[in-house]
């Protein structure tokens, strides 16, 4: 498989981790408060990304896992700025909220990177990246 495809499948498997959250999210602000929203979303984010994370290691496993913790967590961030915050909400307000922003971000690396260090130690040798 050529590298390209091997970048679309790790970006394919993050953008459903994001797009998971955003659901998240948007359902929450429409049914609970904004506070209760934010806390459901900060619990479910890392729920998320480890049953993404579990599939494309299983599948996949193109990146270690340090490459892939840090491949989402930057997409995330990079999509919650540039769509999220200048398109939608016109601010980055949001950038200011450590339950809405920072503690999501934190919990999706690490749930990524244990997911992939827990996948690596039962890859056969020579799967692994």
């Amino acid at each position: 498989m050529i590298n390209a495809q091997k970048i679309l499948i790790v970006l394919v498997h993050a953008f459903i981790g994001w797009a998971l959250c955003a659901a998240t999210m948007g359902v929450g602000m429409a049914v609970l408060t904004m506070g209760t929203a934010l806390l459901v979303h900060a619990a479910a984010a890392p729920v998320f990304f480890i049953l993404v994370s579990r599939a494309y290691f299983r599948k996949f496993h193109f990146t270690r896992p340090l490459a892939t913790a840090m491949i989402f967590t930057g997409f995330v961030i990079v999509v919650d700025f540039f769509v999220v915050a200048l398109l939608i909400n016109k601010s980055l307000a949001m950038f200011g909220s450590f339950l809405g922003t920072w503690i999501p971000f934190g919990l999706i690396f690490a749930a990524t990177y244990v997911t992939g260090m827990i996948a690596a130690k039962s890859l056969p040798k020579e799967m692994e990246a």
